[in-house]
Formats: C-alpha cells, sequence, structure tokens
C-alpha cells in the first residue's frame, strides 16, 4: 500500500510563493493521476491540481496560472510549486491519486497571510 508524506509548508506573505514536496512510499505510478488537495477551515478538501502517467495536468480555476505540478519518477515524489499566493490560499495541503483512493498523509499547513 502507497503511503504519501507532504512537505514544504509553512508562512508566507501575500505574492509569496512555496514549493510543496509529496514522498511516496511505493510506486506511484500504478495509478492513473497523482494530485494536490487541499482543505480550507470551515471547507471541504478539493482538488486543485493533478498530473496524468502521460504527464498531462490540470489546475482548479483559483490556482490556474499561478500552481504547477510537477512530479520526479526516480524519487516517487510529486510537487506542487505555488507564485503570487493569496490569503485565500491557506489550508492544509495534501497529496493523493486522483481521485484520491490512497490513505490520507498528514498534510502540509500553508497560511498567507502579512
Amino acid at each position: 500500500q502507497v503511503q504519501v508524506v507532504e512537505s514544504g509548508g509553512g508562512l508566507v506573505q501575500p505574492g509569496g510563493s512555496l514549493r510543496l514536496s509529496c514522498a511516496a512510499s511505493g510506486s506511484i505510478f500504478s495509478h492513473n493521476a497523482m494530485g494536490w488537495y487541499r482543505q480550507a477551515p470551515g471547507k471541504q478538501r478539493e482538488l486543485v491540481a493533478f498530473i496524468t502517467s502521460g504527464e498531462v495536468t490540470n489546475y482548479a480555476d483559483s490556482v490556474k496560472g499561478r500552481f504547477t505540478i510537477s512530479r520526479d519518477i526516480a524519487k516517487n515524489t510529486v510537487y506542487l510549486q505555488m507564485n503570487s499566493l493569496k490569503p485565500e490560499d491557506t489550508a492544509v495541503y495534501y497529496c493523493n491519486s486522483a481521485p484520491g483512493v490512497l490513505p490520507w498523509g498528514q498534510g502540509t499547513q500553508v497560511t498567507v497571510s502579512s
């Protein structure tokens, strides 16, 4: 069973950048796609970006043009580069397959505030 560990979150000012990493314990490429999700306080978890085994990417409208998802096959790692961060990006960020069928990790907190 694949397990994931997210890292790279933190406190950043509006307009700043962060790079999240998701390390998988097993081969992640037995799944069709991997995604980054987020959950803000009082809101449901939402999918913000995913990348398929064919390197096709897709983004939620709210992050399009600001976030970039990528992966490193050799390192079994998926990344989320987040630029031009806004206060509304504040959330706990998780990675999982897309759709999310793996056990959920602890996530990594991203706080955008001045």
